[in-house]
């Protein structure tokens, strides 16, 4: 009796196991088309892109100066492999980024993002159709991007979704930040980026001797980091003093670093509004940068790398409402610091931002 009571709890353990089993070969979910592209504390997707692709001989890989390129992954989701070749069609959604606009600044129209996938515009051109084949569970969505004349005052993103429609023989994932994309676009170049802004010294000035020394406060205004935005390959732009990309009149007070030199060398500090702001560089100081390198002792495969620009000594004034001027000395050191994983071929996915 005990044999056979013990023969049918072995049998029915296998008929639960092959029962089991049976259900986990079918899909458990839907195989729903989405972006992978996670949104962050802004609303967007921060999407760092080389000002200029190259291969690995160092050379143009898109053409030219300015130009460079993005994949963009599209998943199809579920617990099972898609077997079928899908179509996926994306579009511009200008609709979505004027709802995020008015939700996240209101009539603030001066800090709204700005469309990059305007028509009007030649800085990015995409695919309206794109193939993830039988056996695939993510396809690469090709972004080429035109740098060139670029102002990265602007808050440039690229709206896209997925295209939602019966005869197309899928689904769009019924999140909508998952069928949706919102890219803000970052070019960079070797010395773009958040550098740390500890080391500039921001003191407002109360006025000037007669032996031309300059009188100003004891007390400095440091921020904790300083964005360096691309202008071209060998060329970016800061905020002057205190002010960031949340200011309403930023434009006007975009700082110029030209970088001369490979690894060490001259750094030109200019404005193109230097009249209007008053600013002024200290002309005894010359700028200068270097960059360099090492390789983490617990990771040997991680390089840090390190842009210091020495010797920054200018003068500008911040207009905060007409009739009124703060004079401020700008003085100090910037220090850019990246992480570069070596195992990774692609230099935008190497660096750990």
């Amino acid at each position: 009796m005990k044999k056979i009571y013990t023969l049918a709890v072995l049998a029915a353990i296998i008929v639960l196991g092959t029962s089991c089993n049976s259900e986990w070969e079918k899909e458990q979910y839907q195989h729903y088309i989405s972006f992978s592209s996670p949104l962050d504390s802004k609303g967007v997707t921060n999407i760092y892109v080389p000002y200029s692709r190259h291969d690995i001989e160092g050379n143009y890989a898109e053409g030219g100066e300015g130009r460079s390129s993005y994949r963009l992954p599209v998943l199809v989701s579920g617990s099972t492999d898609n077997t079928q070749d899908i179509t996926i069609h994306i579009s511009h959604d200008s609709d979505t980024l004027n709802t995020l606009n008015k939700a996240r600044f209101a009539i603030r129209t001066d800090l709204f993002y700005k469309d990059m996938g305007n028509e009007r515009l030649t800085f990015v051109s995409y695919p309206e159709n794109m193939l993830i084949g039988a056996g695939q569970n993510i396809g690469l969505l090709d972004l080429k991007f035109d740098f060139r004349g670029i102002d990265m005052s602007e808050k440039w993103v690229l709206p896209l979704q997925i295209v939602d429609n019966p005869s197309y023989g899928y689904q769009a994932h019924p999140r909508k930040n998952y069928a949706k994309a919102i890219l803000r676009i970052f070019p960079f170049n070797d010395y773009s980026g958040d550098y740390s802004g500890t080391g500039l010294t921001n003191k407002v000035v109360m006025g000037e001797n007669t032996d031309g020394t300059i009188n100003e406060t004891a007390e400095s205004i440091t921020k904790a980091s300083v964005r360096g935005y691309v202008i071209d390959e060998q060329s970016m732009f800061i905020y002057a003093g205190i002010v960031d990309e949340d200011y309403t009149d930023r434009k006007k007070y975009k700082i110029k670093f030209k970088f001369k030199g490979d690894k060490n060398g001259s750094v030109s500090i200019s404005c193109d509004n230097a009249e209007e702001i008053g600013f002024k560089v200290n002309e005894k100081i010359m700028p200068s940068f270097r960059i360099s390198s090492s390789m983490d002792e617990a990771k040997p495969y991680l390089e840090h790398r390190y842009v210091i620009i020495n010797n920054i000594d200018y003068f500008f004034n911040y207009i905060p409402v007409e009739g009124t001027i703060i004079r401020y000395h700008v003085k100090g050191t910037l220090t850019l610091s990246r992480d570069i994983n070596t195992q990774v071929p692609d230099e935008d996915q190497a660096i750990e931002w």
